[in-house]
């Protein structure tokens, strides 16, 4: 206002004007506590999809290590050690707000406007220059969960993913704004003396980053192992024999491989039961060629060293073998391994060493067939229940009839895992993409090539309501729900009716797959 002396009419504007400017400012402030609201409810929505979507890479996970311990036990373990850690701090940032609003009717609680105070967090948390009880543990519980995380970890994870866990649970003290002041405590510069619904909603953004968190450390774990599984320290090499049981002066026959077999990985050295073999390899695999031995179980082992980064590594292989003087029973093994698929063609081979195949009759009893697809070879549809009995009675050269029965387990088809461009699992992908890509599924590591097609889905984008859709690819109301997702959500494809393409066999459970928006 100008100085000197003011007529009694310039004296109510000016002070109609200072109320006005009051008044725009509480309206303002009420408008901001009532922003902070909206971001805490939308937090906690994304967190609640996150939530779902953790759930089934930890039950993907799961089934995984079931499958393949050797492979998949040490990340399943980790991802467990890890989701503990995150629920039990989610709970706890659940009940403190709980307990701040303990006092607040249930139909104020959504009245942010009103949520201008803080003394109840300030009695909560702060006492005199120090720290309650229930403040010391606010900290602690964060700073006590990003180590813990870490530990898990270990130095040897992705460093990008350290750098976000130590950023987001960070509880350092932060500088003063004049020289010469004392930093001031973390929870003092966040919580101290702000409206109860700023800190609601700064509780509610810890839930979400540790939601956040432990998608990216599963994303992170899982990238790592298909990483090892790449790596050449772990092929194994496997001993594949023409026949498991020798005559006495007969040779040897068959191959050696790699588990991971790639014709263009060529050995710079083998050796073969102590002698060097480097001249035996063709296509990948070292041709074995060697006398059977004495009766009797005899072994095969050796290495096979390849370079990789420019250094050696061996590979051993180990098996062994049996020379008998005359068979006493029928040989049988399934083609696939000593399990057999309901629905499936599975083939068996049946051969007694010294006897011909005419002279050799096998049967399977009640509503299973066994079908001759070959010399040999077999082809095996169980029915019903969870075994099958294979008898064959052979005659031996002597006249004499010898009977051998051979049990199978009997399986269904396993859980297939939903695919977006052959990938599983958590697949980064553009919205754009998404929307032509179709949806697939397949079974990782099974025995049999089976061909799926889908027939339908359901798609889960953050914040939308699921959309079931026909056939293979985004309908129009799925798309339109995509179109609102953005960089960073984590879309589910989940419920997916996957079918086996020649014999139309439904697949029982099909696992969920996840993209990661990209952009």
């Amino acid at each position: 206002m100008a100085g000197g002396k003011l007529s009694p009419r310039q004296k109510m504007i000016n002070l109609m004007y200072l109320i006005f400017i009051a008044m725009l400012a509480m309206q303002m402030d009420k408008k901001v506590l009532s922003s902070f609201g909206f971001m805490k409810v939308k937090i906690e929505d994304a967190n609640v999809a996150s939530s779902t979507n953790i759930n089934n890479i930890l039950s993907s996970l799961e089934t995984k290590a079931t499958d393949q311990p050797d492979k998949y036990s040490e990340v399943n373990t980790k991802a467990k050690q890890i989701n503990k850690l995150s629920n039990d701090l989610f709970s706890y940032m659940t009940a403190l707000k709980d307990s701040i609003l303990a006092d607040t009717e249930e139909e104020d609680r959504t009245n942010y406007e009103a949520m201008s105070g803080g003394d109840r967090l300030d009695e909560m948390f702060f006492t005199g220059e120090g720290l309650t009880p229930e403040g010391e543990d606010f900290v602690k519980n964060i700073n006590s969960y990003r180590d813990n995380l870490l530990s898990i970890l270990g130095s040897s994870a992705n460093p990008d993913l350290i750098t976000n866990i130590r950023k987001r649970f960070n509880t350092d003290p932060e500088p003063a704004g004049e020289e010469g002041t004392p930093d001031i405590p973390w929870i003092r510069s966040r919580y101290e003396g702000m409206p109860m619904i700023t800190s609601l909603a700064n509780i509610t953004q810890i839930q979400g980053d540790v939601k956040s968190t432990e998608a990216e450390i599963y994303t992170s774990l899982l990238g790592g192992q298909l990483e090892t599984e790449a790596s050449l320290t772990n092929y194994k090499g496997i001993v594949a024999l023409d026949k498991t049981a020798y005559f006495a002066g007969e040779k040897v026959t068959g191959k050696i491989v790699l588990g991971r077999y790639d014709a263009t990985l060529v050995p710079t050295k083998v050796l073969l039961n102590g002698r060097d073999a480097t001249s035996k390899v063709k296509d990948g695999q070292v041709m074995v060629d060697i006398p059977a031995g004495n009766v009797g179980s005899n072994d095969i082992k050796g290495t096979i060293t390849f370079m990789q980064d420019g250094k050696p590594v061996p590979v051993s292989f180990e098996s062994t073998y049996s020379v008998i003087a005359e068979p006493s029973e029928a040989v049988i093994s399934a083609d696939k391994m000593n399990v057999v698929y309901r629905g499936l063609d599975n083939p068996i081979s049946i051969s007694v060493p010294g006897v011909g195949d005419k002279d050799i009759t096998p049967s399977v009893p009640g509503n299973n067939k066994l079908t001759r697809s070959g010399l040999g070879k077999y082809i095996l549809n169980p029915g019903s229940g969870d075994e099958v009995q294979i008898n064959v009675s052979a005659k031996l050269s002597s006249g004499k009839t010898i009977n051998t029965p051979k049990a199978f387990r009997i399986k269904d088809i396993p859980a297939a895992a939903g695919t977006v461009r052959n990938d599983f699992g958590i697949v980064p992908m553009p919205k754009s993409s998404l929307n032509n890509v179709p949806i697939g599924a397949a079974l990782p590591d099974f025995v049999f090539d089976l061909q799926l097609i889908v027939r339908a889905f359901t798609i889960k984008v953050p914040g939308q309501l699921a959309v079931k859709v026909t056939g293979d690819k985004l309908d129009a109301r799925a798309k339109k729900a995509l179109a609102k997702a953005r960089r960073g959500d984590v879309v589910t494809i989940f419920d997916i009716e996957a079918y086996e393409k020649v014999k139309n066999i439904r697949i029982k459970k099909v696992l969920p797959v996840s993209i990661n928006i990209t952009n």
